[in-house]
């Protein structure tokens, strides 16, 4: 939470400057002087710089992908309160992060900006990028289907994030996979046993085909628990307070190979 305390202790040598340091600042109720925050770093940029670009900008994007089909659902809203759930915020940082969110459903809401803001930020991070793609996803499936205005907002997320479109399948097909894998919903089964993984959705969590071959699925198991870790996500600028969610994913990864594994007798 060290990135947190230098927020909202006025530490401005590192706060950002651009449409993340405004909408932040607009969150916090703070009128940051842009003469001290407004200059770009020169050198690799601070974790915890892109720590506050991260928390700011998923927020705020997700806000504006909810609006995107003209009306926020409760199911987005409640999505919304999940991610805030799971990331354990302390009263401050979710006021800031529902702020945010409001932020974002605004007609006048920077989304090239702060995306662009957003990559600078992140300087070639390839993997966190990735990770803030995902939780969109898993935004715009909040009401259990991603609709086609939605779909064109990603679509443009990953056009200014220099997010291939192959990649955006793989990722979305894996969402769609976990959350078949996770019931379609936290609490569906509440008091009974959650059906078992079903082996496609097993494959489509690995982003593998059935015909793959058995050194293809333990590479792809490695790879994506490697770009998927708690502590190598957080080394590059993911929140701490994400953590939890990074772990998540790399239990349903493993449940996944482990559902591989006893189909192959490996």
């Amino acid at each position: 939470m060290a990135w947190w305390g230098k927020v909202v202790g006025g530490a401005f040598g590192f706060m950002l400057g651009g449409p993340l340091g405004a909408l932040l600042g607009a969150a916090l109720g703070h009128n940051f002087d842009k003469g001290l925050i407004g200059i770009e770093q020169s050198g690799p940029a601070d974790r915890e710089r892109i720590q506050t670009a991260f928390f700011t900008a998923t927020f705020t994007v997700m806000g504006h992908l909810a609006k995107a089909d003209g009306r926020v659902s409760p199911e987005e809203i409640a999505l919304a309160e999940a991610v805030m759930a799971e990331m354990d915020l302390t009263p401050e940082q979710r006021k800031a992060a529902i702020a945010l969110f409001n932020q974002g459903k605004a007609a006048d809401f920077p989304l090239d900006e702060t995306l662009d803001q957003f990559r600078r930020e992140c300087r070639r991070r390839a993997t966190l990028i990735q990770m803030f793609l995902e939780i969109q996803i898993q935004a715009a499936y909040a009401d259990g289907r991603m609709d086609k205005a939605e779909e064109r907002v990603l679509l443009h997320v990953c056009e200014r994030l220099g997010i291939p479109r192959f990649v955006f399948d793989q990722l979305r097909r894996m969402v769609e996979a976990h959350r078949r894998a996770a019931g379609a919903g936290r609490g569906r089964y509440a008091g009974r046993e959650a059906p078992k993984m079903g082996l496609d959705d097993a494959y489509a969590i690995l982003n593998l085909s059935p015909d793959a071959s058995d050194a293809e699925v333990k590479k792809a198991y490695r790879r994506l628990m490697s770009r998927h870790h708690p502590d190598k996500l957080i080394s590059k600028g993911l929140p701490e307070e994400m953590m939890k969610m990074a772990q998540q994913k790399t239990a349903e990864i493993r449940k996944a190979y482990e559902r591989i594994k006893r189909e192959r007798g490996l």
